[in-house]
């Protein structure tokens, strides 16, 4: 296609956006051959720094289950179990002397393993009912190994876990518990990953290709996704030099890496084509894509990182993780669209533009509608919000719960485990809570022991003073354990209890008045302190967040309605996604379809992140679009022009690129891990309901309700075109 320019420009004037893209015509090269050295430097930094993500916890540091492990482990030299063997006996029960002689000894080779602090087993500790399978061919052995949760899962349990599992000539063994659940959990998650990547990008070079009709078009959007995934993570070093980042980081930055670099190179590619249909050169077309979209891009970016910068207020490792990682995907996205983006269409700009060009029509379809949505716009904006409403209705049942075994598909070793244990054990021993005291009568030991057994859904509480079960003693058990400078307690719940709802439990189990002062721990409380830290402070992330891109847009527009009025749509569109993954994954519609297992609530850790990612890349399609409404409202001072304009130049782009990164998240719905599913499932709907109904019909209802009071207070500001 032969570019020609109908009115001279010049290169050495104009807003410094417009000046850097002459600047990068002029150094194309400079800029390509540096761009490729960084990338080469950035995959060696990469391929560096995915080995160092940790495996993090869900813990709340400081709390009362943080205090109460401590506590134990300092006292008396226990804890928590982090794992455990299930021993099933081949032939007759564990309770036969051979199997039993066999118990014992597998339970010494636990012990003297390397990395091993503590073992406790069914024939160790007397043979007590909730060690032991009701039908009596199934024991556990409790292991505790401390340290971090990257020592635990990646250096002690690989070692320990075949060695053990290879079990004997009569016993068969398989492992489980919490770290053995979150071991497995991570190489899944990164399987679940890779495989939808290779899915993603065929299918979104397909679809590119469709939207912008070139192979070479299509194939640049992807590489300035790869650079924004490979920047991302090369940029994690920065962080990983003083705190830990979790190895779930790696998966948002490829999930995030190519959405942003598609996302962002669309928006340019389209206004290079855009100024190129208006007559100009290859180089004021370049220079004019990186005034405008590159100025869309900076604040889209910002406003995306900005979102995921709040993640820091949460005083949890993995999920200001995804901070680190997500702030470091877009600074790559950003300058793979805005740097080096425009030197590629300075070298090969012809390449990007469609062999036939479609002749320009009055109007158009997106035009229309926004003139037809603004000629009635309460019928419009009020159907579409009753629409949207209703959709995010499930979100008033939302109910906050913690990560179990069950986030794993039911052939997963571990799950295979806990399912057996919740079937076939009266109660959850490995999943005690445990209660520690500095200072205690013998005689109030026993009164609160026997309080604590009445509690519903506990089946029974050992103690120094014997073992509790409906408030009276029902045996003596192994006391020697409690022995050390003052006393603790195990309060064992049923199986029942524990799959229905820990925290509950917990919150039962502290309400009970303690005679001495007491903390109360083990890994139900744990998550319960977790799960509480993380919702009580939900306000104050939610303040942040809609503080600081209200902000952005404020600077971006210089209006107060429009910040206010993107906020109100983009807050919408969080509804429906929380209420699609409340209908879905908390009540468990689709779960035959998706393959995956409900609890009847939610840990708030995913749908935390999901709503930080979520509010980006919505702001990113309300930045684009108002960017493209407010460039026409500059230009005629016409809102209802401007908007219909905008549509019209801004609806097509949104809609394929909604499309395409609705296409990418909903491929990780194939997953195996029902983390990864929420993700996937979630951002699907929220981008697709971004793309169409919020920008296509409440966007224009609410600006033609609103009048001049958009652009309030700054007014009419006019500038002649170029």
């Amino acid at each position: 296609m032969l570019i020609t320019e109908r009115a001279p420009v010049r290169r050495d004037a104009g807003p410094p956006l417009r000046r850097l893209g002459f600047f990068l015509v002029r150094r194309r090269r400079a800029v390509l051959g540096l761009a490729l050295a960084l990338f080469v430097l950035a995959g060696a930094l990469a391929a560096g720094a995915v080995p160092r993500l940790s495996l993090a916890r869900f813990e709340a540091p400081g709390s009362e289950s943080d205090r109460a492990q401590a506590e134990l482990a300092e006292r008396f030299g226990t804890g928590s179990p982090d794992m455990i063997f299930l021993v099933t006996a081949r032939r007759g029960t564990v309770d036969d002397e051979a199997v039993a002689a066999q118990g014992r000894e597998l339970a010494a080779r636990v012990a003297g393993h390397e990395g091993v602090a503590g073992v406790e087993s069914y024939w160790s500790r007397g043979r007590p009912p909730t060690l032991r399978s009701e039908d009596g061919r199934h024991a556990l052995i409790l292991v505790r190994v401390p340290g971090d949760a990257g020592h635990v899962r990646a250096t002690v349990l690989p070692a320990l876990v075949p060695e053990i599992t290879e079990g004997t000539e009569l016993l068969e063994v398989r492992s489980g518990g919490g770290e053995e659940v979150f071991r497995a959990t991570v190489p899944l998650a990164r399987q679940d990953f890779v495989r939808a990547e290779l899915v993603i990008f065929p299918l979104a070079f397909a679809l590119l290709w469709l939207y912008l009709r070139r192979a070479a078009a299509a194939l640049v959007p992807i590489l300035a996704g790869v650079f924004a995934m490979v920047a991302g993570l090369a940029l994690l070093r920065v962080p990983l030099t003083y705190t830990d980042v979790s190895t779930f980081a790696l998966n948002l930055t490829l999930a995030m890496g190519l959405g942003l670099g598609i996302d962002y190179s669309l928006f340019v590619i389209a206004r290079f084509r855009e100024e190129v249909r208006a007559g100009r050169d290859r180089a004021a077309a370049v220079a004019g894509a990186v005034e405008h979209a590159g100025r869309t891009v900076l604040f889209s970016g910002l406003t995306v990182a900005a979102s995921l910068a709040v993640l820091f207020a949460l005083p949890f490792d993995f999920l200001r993780s995804f901070a680190y990682a997500g702030i470091a995907v877009v600074a790559g996205g950003v300058v793979a669209a805005v740097v080096v983006l425009p030197a590629v269409l300075a070298a090969i700009g012809g390449r990007m533009l469609p062999r036939r060009e479609r002749p320009a029509r009055p109007g158009g379809f997106w035009a229309a509608l926004a003139v037809r949505v603004m000629r009635r716009p309460l019928a419009y904006g009020g159907a579409a919000a009753a629409l949207l409403l209703l959709l995010a209705s499930p979100f008033l049942s939302l109910r906050f719960g913690v990560a179990d075994d069950r986030v794993l598909p039911p052939d997963a070793a571990p799950r295979q485990t806990q399912d057996i244990i919740r079937q076939g054990f009266p109660a959850e021993e490995t999943d005690a809570v445990q209660i520690v005291s500095a200072g205690a009568a013998g005689g109030d030991v026993t009164r609160y022991a026997a309080a604590l057994s009445q509690v519903p859904g506990v089946a029974q509480v050992d103690s120094a003073a014997g073992i509790f079960a409906g408030g009276q003693r029902a045996g003596d058990g192994d006391v020697s354990r409690f022995a050390g400078e003052g006393t603790w307690l195990s309060v064992v719940p049923s199986a029942e209890a524990l799959a229905d709802d820990p925290v509950r439990l917990v919150e039962a189990v502290r309400a009970v008045p303690p005679p001495f002062e007491v903390l109360v721990g083990g890994y139900p409380a744990e998550l319960a302190d977790y799960r509480a830290s993380v919702v009580d402070r939900l306000p104050l992330l939610l303040a942040l967040m809609l503080g600081v891109t209200f902000a952005v847009l404020l600077a971006m527009t210089r209006s107060v309605l429009l910040p206010v009025k993107a906020t109100l749509l983009n807050v919408l569109s969080l509804g429906v996604m929380l209420g699609a993954l409340v209908w879905v994954f908390q009540e468990g519609n689709l779960s035959g379809v998706l393959g995956f297992t409900p609890t009847g609530s939610l840990d708030p850790s995913i749908p935390i992140l999901m709503l930080c990612v979520a509010y980006g890349l919505s702001m990113d399609y309300e930045v684009f679009l108002l960017s493209r409404i407010k460039e026409e409202y500059d230009r005629t001072g016409d809102t209802e022009r401007a908007v219909a304009s905008g549509l019209q130049g801004g609806a097509p782009l949104i809609t394929a690129a909604g499309g395409i990164l609705a296409l990418t998240f909903a491929a990780y719905a194939t997953a195996s891990v029902s983390f990864v599913q929420m993700l996937g499932v979630g951002m699907a709907v929220v981008v697709l309901v971004d793309a169409t109904l919020i920008r296509a019909v409440l966007v224009p209802s609410l600006m033609r309700l609103a009048g001049p009071l958009n652009w309030w207070p700054r007014g009419r500001a006019t500038t002649s075109p170029r």
